[in-house]
């Protein structure tokens, strides 16, 4: 059973969310202000954190960033939420390192929708229990089969660890965030071929439908910055105009 925190100082709304969210199978804690949603991350460690953009005490974008910063979160996927019309506001949450964003009012099925296809993206291995050693052994055989068969993606200056999950360029280590290396690992494999916003939100989001591809363009502005030598000129992941982007 996932754990979801869900963050947000209104109480009818975070009562909603609680109420289909446990419907839907999963354990749910609440948080209604920023210091206390922090301490809430730290003790519980979530699998998912739904985070308002506006709270008491710490805002969203404040919450997010400290979230980010510590070893033990720093993978934790986010979803944020805002209000209607604060567009910069969104971007400004993907930047701090939220996954993702829903526009307040937004349907309860498309917010279950986002917390499946961020909780599918992040799983890489089921938990398992503890078994007999003969039976742990055929359970170690299944979860090796699971695994990538090749362990490193490469590209010009860009080399990506799949079993570590970390990504270098020119031998030095760059942190991103889990959209930003799912991204890149879906680059790589389709190098030289040009893919739709609509596709990377529909194979790094995990999205059945289409999303807000400002989403996208976010979320490849933040790569170039961190792996192109000119991130206003770059080199690597190019836009073709009217169609999306294509690694080169």
């Amino acid at each position: 059973m996932s754990t979801i925190l869900v963050v947000d100082d209104e109480e009818v709304l975070r009562e909603t969310l609680v109420y289909h969210l446990e419907l839907a199978g999963y354990q749910v804690h609440v948080a209604s202000d920023g210091p206390t949603a922090l301490e809430a991350v730290q003790s519980l460690l979530p699998d998912l954190l739904i985070l308002d953009l506006m709270l008491p005490g710490l805002d969203g974008l404040e919450v997010c960033r400290r979230v980010r910063q510590q070893p033990a979160t720093a993978m934790l996927p986010i979803l944020m939420l805002t209000a209607m019309g604060e567009e910069i506001d969104k971007v400004v949450g993907l930047e701090m390192g939220a996954d993702d964003y829903l526009t307040k009012p937004f349907g309860l099925r498309e917010l279950l929708a986002r917390v499946r296809a961020l909780l599918r993206r992040s799983r890489t291995l089921e938990s398992t229990p503890t078994v007999a050693l003969s039976e742990k052994k055929t359970e170690m055989e299944t979860l090796s089969s699971r695994l990538p068969t090749k362990r490193f993606l490469e590209a010009g200056p860009i080399r990506i660890d799949l079993f570590g999950r970390h990504v270098f360029r020119q031998g030095q280590e760059v942190i991103v965030q889990p959209k930003q290396f799912e991204m890149l690992v879906y680059f790589l494999r389709h190098r030289g071929i040009v893919v739709s916003r609509d596709t990377l939100l529909a194979h790094v989001w995990g999205y059945d439908y289409v999303g807000d591809t400002r989403t996208v363009d976010v979320h490849v502005r933040w790569l170039r910055e961190k792996l192109e030598e000119d991130p206003a000129n770059p080199k690597l992941i190019q836009t073709v105009r009217g169609v999306g982007y294509c690694f080169r």
